[in-house]
């Protein structure tokens, strides 16, 4: 028999409360959205009337299997719950369930709230008593729960037993600081429960101040709780919430909890985990944390030619899942360290395959060596090495050749007096044995720049012919410089990450002494590595021969 755990995510209130994170009313009914698909079970949308945007979410949300749960206060001393119009505001989402916090450590009670205890308590009871008495399904967010057990442990206890007594369906231990750690958390819920408390009523809220919010989460598991709360990709305050995209595989696919516990998130929902990680990182105009658990770009790359070797044989050797489980890919990254292992994983991961010892092996190698010597960096740009692997191996297609660009930054003033610049490009290319010309600016809707490389990329993308459609989809997400020599010899090193509609992203990279000229081979990598994959480089002229990355 399994036992159920309950998943509440939190990422459209307290994620949104991460610094420089602000959700328009549209992106958190995507995210809703993206939540319920994945199998969450409560998604806590905001704190109606605490601003315009919450109190529109809650008016536009989209209907979701998962319940959607409106975040308030408990009421104010000195009036009743029906008629303190913060705790009315939040009623009036009209949501199922409702979340209401209160403090529970006496420090902040007498100082922060500036009343008694015992009023403190009286407003947790009556608050929640009203909304049972309203149909509602009552939560309650015990605030500062584990360091007020530290001070007070009976204060804390009558503070949380309040809310179970008045019908709370879950009272949530908070570990609002997050300096908890995951014994103390497991040996205070054990406390908790034995005072009479059931696990099957409590849940578990923590922070990650010293990166534990996911042991913290799971130490409170194994004691007994069973609702979950977080965010994903760990959004949250100061350091972040408790990690759902790290929990939910961890709970889904790692023992004792796989066989202990269900939770409402498929196998084939799990499959879409990474993509649900990326698609927020997209939202707020990130880029993913490579080296994230389970759904990071590096989470499955492996860069040794030992590791790559045994991975050949078994990648159970140094993958402790299958990548795919939880959408993600393994990598077999291209450098200097490479060996023949490394490089044949990783050209069969492109679908190249090469016989071991097949000479092309070693002369790529040498190419990748004497690349990474004159400043390119193959670790991270793999659709690059896959380019310069096809080109030895004879099977890079020829679709353009670019015959000459240019590009101009101007800067002057507009018509309301203020300097502004404006980049535009001119690039020929030969398509087809036909001479093209495209010219286009970087000027985007908003009236901005949006730099040189922006108008290069518009530009090439104009008139490829029937190449030109399959680049639609296609956007520039983020653009690395590094000088690689310093002096009068500086080489630059630009590396850009793409994406395009059907959530691919690749890496390329592009070496000169000119940033430009640099950025331009990085651009252009990536449209042929774009094309390559929609024509399945079925194209004629594919052959061997030099190659200054311009075609």
């Amino acid at each position: 028999m399994t036992e159920r755990l309950y998943l509440y995510d939190t990422t459209l209130r307290d994620g949104q409360q991460t610094q420089g994170v602000q959700f328009s009313t549209e992106e958190k009914c995507q995210i809703a959205g993206a939540l319920d698909a994945l199998g969450v079970d409560y998604i806590e949308g905001g704190w109606p009337g605490a601003n315009p945007t919450d109190s529109k979410f809650f008016e536009q949300a989209p209907r979701t299997r998962a319940r959607l749960t409106a975040f308030g206060m408990t009421k104010r001393a000195g009036m009743s719950a029906q008629n303190d119009d913060v705790l009315a505001a939040v009623m009036n989402a009209r949501t199922a369930s409702v979340c209401l916090v209160g403090k529970t450590h006496d420090f902040h009670v007498e100082k922060a709230l500036g009343i008694s205890l015992a009023e403190n308590t009286d407003n947790i009871a009556r608050s929640i008593a009203y909304l049972v008495a309203e149909g509602r399904e009552a939560l309650f967010d015990a605030e500062h729960f584990f360091d007020g057990y530290k001070a007070n442990p009976a204060y804390a206890t009558e503070a949380v037993r309040a809310a179970y007594d008045a019908g709370a369906r879950w009272v949530v231990l908070c570990d609002t600081n997050g300096g908890t750690m995951p014994a103390e958390v497991e040996r205070i819920t054990r406390a908790l429960i034995d005072a009479g408390i059931p696990g099957d009523r409590l849940g578990i809220h923590t922070h990650n101040d010293t990166e534990n919010a996911v042991a913290c989460t799971l130490a409170a598991v194994d004691a007994g709780v069973r609702q979950i709360q977080g965010t994903l990709n760990g959004l949250g305050e100061r350091c972040g919430n408790a990690n759902l995209t790290t929990l939910i595989p961890i709970l889904k696919l790692k023992q004792p909890y796989a066989e202990a516990f269900e939770t409402g998130v498929s196998d084939a929902a799990l499959e879409g985990l990474t993509r649900t990680s990326r698609m927020l990182d997209e939202i707020l105009n990130r880029v993913p944390a490579k080296q994230a658990g389970f759904v990071g770009p590096s989470a499955f790359a492996h860069k040794a030619g030992l590791h790559a070797s045994a991975i050949l044989k078994d990648p159970s050797t140094y993958e402790h899942i299958e990548p795919a489980l939880v959408g993600n890919a393994r990598i077999i990254p291209m450098s200097n360290q490479a060996g023949q292992s490394n490089l044949r994983r990783r050209l069969k991961s492109a679908g190249l395959e090469v016989p071991k010892g097949d000479p092309a092996l070693a002369q790529i190698l040498d190419e990748v060596k004497m690349r990474e010597a004159e400043g390119y960096s193959y670790d991270t740009a793999q659709a690059s090495f896959e380019l310069l692997a096809r080109r030895v191996l004879g099977q890079l297609p020829s679709y353009f050749e670019v015959k000459r660009y240019r590009v101009t930054v101007e800067r002057r003033k507009n018509k309301y007096d203020r300097m502004v610049s404006l980049s535009e490009a001119v690039v020929v290319v030969k398509v087809d044995g036909e001479k093209r010309l495209s010219v286009s600016e970087s000027m985007d809707e908003t009236g901005s720049d949006r730099g040189p490389v922006n108008a290069l990329a518009k530009a090439l993308a104009k008139d490829l012919g029937q190449y030109s459609a399959m680049l639609e989809d296609m956007r520039l997400v983020d653009f690395k410089v590094r000088i690689t020599q310093g002096g009068t010899e500086a080489v630059t090193r630009v590396i850009i990450d793409s994406e395009d509609g059907q959530g691919r992203r690749w890496s390329t990279v592009g070496v000169s002494a000119n940033i430009v000229d640099a950025s331009f081979s990085a651009l252009l990598d990536a449209i042929r590595w774009k094309l390559i994959r929609d024509t399945g480089a079925r194209v004629p002229d594919a052959g061997k021969g030099p190659s200054n990355g311009h075609t």
